[in-house]
């Protein structure tokens, strides 16, 4: 059974670079032909996919964020990671990994950003 833990600070400032890790255990982020994702929801709103890895290591970046976000993974540690750059308050919302197709989820983690 695949499973996904988030970890990461839950406060940020504006302007400060968030930067979140999920470890995966149950399966390996290098085999098969999943993609592992990044999801977001904003206090009161939907989900927002923010972007993938594959397990060639390919990565797509959601249009809206990709000037601010990269994702990079660490084989070694079965873990991959989010960046998100020049935060605002916008930025605040629950933080989720996932295992496209969005079959396994981590419990998400909140991040707040607030001066």
């Amino acid at each position: 059974q695949v499973q996904l833990q988030e970890s990461g600070p839950g406060l940020l400032k504006p302007s400060q670079t968030l930067s979140l890790t999920c470890t995966v255990s149950g399966d390996s982020i290098t085999t098969n032909s999943f993609y592992w994702s990044w999801v977001r929801q904003p206090p009161g709103k939907g989900l927002e996919w923010m972007g993938a890895i594959g397990t060639s290591g390919s990565i797509h970046y959601s249009s809206s964020l990709k000037s601010r976000m990269s994702i990079s993974r660490d084989t070694s540690k079965n873990q991959f990671t989010l960046q998100l750059s020049s935060v605002t308050p916008e930025d605040t919302a629950v933080y989720y990994c996932t295992r496209v197709p969005f079959d396994s989820w981590g419990k998400g983690t909140l991040v707040t950003v607030s001066s």
